[in-house]
């Protein structure tokens, strides 16, 4: 992977839940890493078909590993301005140089 075609800024943040000044429980986004990533769009080729499994995933995300953080499903990853679940994150060939996390977006109902 060229670094010209990793230049998405993302954050990777997981809601892990605190105390306030009064004792009680509060759910906060706490920044896990900012990095570059590669971007992808969920499109009708032959790449995305092989990937009925994950038929709710709408983007693919493939960044360098961060040492020290490991990547997980109860983590989000915030992406021009909008918010994605992770549903998947595997090692690229299991190498340990990339990290692939395909995503759904997260879009706020409406009422």
């Amino acid at each position: 992977m060229a670094f010209g075609k990793m230049n998405k800024p993302i954050e990777i943040i997981s809601n892990i839940p605190s105390k306030d000044a009064a004792g009680f429980a509060v759910n906060a986004d706490t920044t896990i890493a900012r990095t570059r990533a590669y971007k992808e769009d969920k499109h009708g080729n032959e790449r995305w078909a092989n990937m009925a499994v994950f038929s709710s995933a709408t983007t693919l995300f493939r960044f360098r590993k961060i040492p020290g953080v490991t990547v997980d499903t109860t983590m989000f990853i915030l992406c021009d301005a909008n918010r994605y679940n992770i549903i998947s994150a595997e090692d690229v060939r299991g190498k340990g140089m990339y990290v692939e996390v395909l995503a759904e977006r997260i879009t706020p109902s409406k009422k």
